[in-house]
């Protein structure tokens, strides 16, 4: 099970995944994840700069978001975040970012369609439209809760603010963030070339979600390829073979019956001829 310094490490380091794919500017945006076993979070620190964040400064609050560990004030969105987790126990992961297109959406007024496989593979529906909901309390935790209610996705836009994504773990949060951007993008890209962009069938959409959900990917008892050893560092090669043809002792050269020298050599021989008869 993982320990409070585990998840301190695992938050920190994946707020660094929200730059990495551009889902964040200057300080905001935050992830959280749930402490297993416990009524705790983690969750990031309110107002930091992303380049000074490490696993000290990641803020532990009860699921009500009062400040159990941490010098700093937790994040903004703490209240909504924890009523997430108090409402939603499958949920062991919260994000939330200001990314551009899916956060266009959102001030439009408009959940996204379900118009490709992508979002049939991961969202398994159209990405919804949640309320608007001030800052403050717990008020955008309880628009994600109702709005994600009986839905597949693990996305919801809400209206007027931005993007907030749940998962299995903080992880699973934070991919679905990024794929919400991806797709957010990409369907605006195609409304932009004109006509309208048709939603996938439901049946479709329906069997591209069970394929990724179920059989995408690598079997859970085969180790991934990265986890195998690299074929650099096993002792077993060529050059370390006993059994080297460079180094066989039965070399050609070192045969005790080299044809270069039998012997039963022909000069030592008894002649068969009998003597006064030619051969």
């Amino acid at each position: 099970m993982d320990t409070l310094d585990d998840l301190r490490e695992q938050v920190c380091v994946l707020h660094g995944e929200l730059l990495r794919w551009g889902l964040v500017a200057w300080t905001s945006g935050n992830v959280s994840a749930r402490v297993p076993g416990e009524e705790l979070m983690v969750i990031k620190p309110s107002g930091v700069s992303y380049d000074e964040l490490t696993p000290d400064t990641m803020i532990v609050t009860d699921l009500h978001g009062a400040v159990v560990d941490g010098r700093h004030a937790p994040s903004s969105d703490t209240a909504a975040h924890a009523y997430v987790y108090r409402h939603r126990p499958d949920v062991g992961g919260v994000v939330h970012t200001h990314s551009p297109y899916a956060t266009a959406w959102a001030a439009a007024g408009r959940p996204i369609p379900c118009a490709i496989t992508a979002m049939g593979d991961e969202f398994g529906d159209d990405i919804p439209l949640g309320p608007f909901a001030l800052i403050g309390d717990d008020s955008i935790g309880r628009g994600i809760v109702a709005t994600l209610s009986g839905h597949r996705s693990p996305a919801v836009l809400m209206r007027g603010h931005g993007v907030f994504a749940v998962g299995a773990d903080a992880r699973a949060a934070v991919k679905a963030a990024v794929m919400c951007e991806d797709v957010a993008r990409t369907v605006h890209l195609a409304h932009q070339l004109g006509g309208d962009v048709p939603r996938l069938d439901q049946d479709s959409i329906d069997r591209l979600h069970d394929r990724y959900q179920n059989v995408y990917g690598q079997p859970l008892d085969q180790p991934n390829r990265r986890d195998q050893p690299d074929r650099r560092d096993q002792p077993a090669d060529r050059r370390d073979q006993p059994a080297d043809r460079r180094t066989q002792p039965a070399d050609r050269r070192t045969q005790p019956q080299d044809r270069r020298t039998p012997s039963a050599d022909r000069r030592d021989r008894p002649d068969p001829t009998p003597p006064g008869v030619n051969a």
